[in-house]
């Protein structure tokens, strides 16, 4: 069973920062393309950011030039660094490889950004 376990939300303002973290068990997980996924209440899940093996990098147009996505392969590890939030960034925050295996969502991390 593979675990995606999410970490380093919480509460900021707006134009504030945090950084996430995901921490995969997986042991493909330096070959497979990761990514950030994001649900905001009454919304569908969206795509935030992905980053393929080789550190290839693309992103969602609502968070282009604010958000990072990055990656540690030999932790296991993939992170997201959120500056300049949004009150519209407000979600919770999933990691999962892309395209997503349904099986591996985990619990997710909760970012709220209030104004």
């Amino acid at each position: 069973q593979v675990q995606l376990v999410e970490s380093g939300g919480g509460l900021v303002q707006a134009g504030g920062s945090l950084r996430l973290s995901c921490a995969a068990t997986r042991i493909t997980f330096s070959l497979d393309t990761m990514a950030w996924y994001r649900q905001a209440p009454g919304k569908q899940r969206e795509l935030v950011a992905a980053i393929a093996s080789g550190g290839i990098t693309n992103y969602g147009d609502a968070v282009k030039g604010r958000f990072t996505i990055s990656r540690d392969n030999a932790k296991k590890t993939v992170y997201l660094q959120m500056n300049g939030l949004k009150p519209e960034d407000t979600a919770v925050y999933y990691c999962n490889s892309r395209p997503y295996r349904a099986q591996d969502w985990g619990q997710g991390t909760q970012v709220t950004v209030s104004s």
